[in-house]
């Protein structure tokens, strides 16, 4: 079995594969600075709860956005499976070719996501990822990276709305009943939403002009369902997008030795 590991800046996604096919996953904080030892304990019992062996890992591949979280995790790899991580960046054979002024500067994230909407969709096309910031990436036909944009996230934007104003609630990020809210809970969720998919639009459409009407929209993270079934501009929902793009870059790295 496959060990994928996406490490942002609030959560660690891991998933585990068994060729192709994602078996299991799951989602903690990244925050709080554990050690090596925490994050063996907290895969050990999220493997026995789901009733697999830490033991059946025959290899480990991970991206992160986070670099204080890669030394633990990595010793993590080798105390607990006794296995040397392979860890995605900027010298990676991912497939595809860089076009960006510094790509050491590029979240591994976004690379990866990248890798498994092209084997999915080919190109050109656009990756959008709903995480803590909301970033759109550019896809050549000829699987070139273009660059993008770096936008800050929906649950950053809610949290500053609650801390920098003295009267409003803090709410669940939903689909309200109405855009014109009746109430102060149901106009915030409005505002929240209904900008980011605003934001959105208006961004893939002005991206579409140096691209290509042709680029296909691809929409992975926390909020990319409820944002596209509001969008019109994104085509697909892929939750598991960089998971994906992981087991990809591990088979390619497998192929090539």
């Amino acid at each position: 079995m496959l060990l994928v590991l996406d490490v942002g800046n609030s959560n660690i996604v891991a998933g585990v594969y068994s060729g192709q096919e994602l078996k299991n996953h799951w989602r903690v904080s990244s925050a709080g600075g554990k050690t090596a030892d925490e994050y063996g304990m907290i895969l050990d019992g999220l493997f026995r709860h789901s009733g697999l062996q830490m033991s059946d890992v025959t290899a480990i591949v991970m991206s992160s956005v986070v670099p204080t979280i890669i030394v633990p995790l990595q010793r993590m790899a080798q105390r607990y499976f006794n296995l040397e991580p392979l860890i995605v960046g900027p010298d990676t054979d991912t497939g595809l070719q860089l076009l960006l002024d510094n790509p050491r500067e590029v979240g591994s994230d976004l690379i990866v996501g990248a890798v498994a909407a092209y084997k999915k969709f080919g190109g050109p096309l656009i990756v959008v990822d709903f995480g803590t910031a909301t970033t759109f990436f550019a896809v050549d036909e000829e699987a070139r990276c273009l660059g993008g944009v770096i936008a800050p996230g929906i649950g950053i934007s809610a949290e500053v709305l609650f801390e920098k104003t003295a009267k409003l609630p803090k709410v669940e990020v939903a689909k309200p009943p109405s855009v014109i809210g009746t109430n102060t809970v149901h106009a915030i969720q409005s505002g929240i939403l209904y900008s980011v998919v605003g934001q959105v639009d208006e961004i893939v459409r002005r991206m579409k002009e140096e691209l290509g009407e042709s680029a296909k929209v691809v929409a992975t993270g926390g909020f990319a369902k409820l944002v596209a079934q509001e969008s019109t501009t994104i085509n697909a929902v892929e939750p598991f997008l960089i998971l994906d793009g992981l087991q990809i870059i591990y088979q390619r790295s497998v192929v090539k030795d």
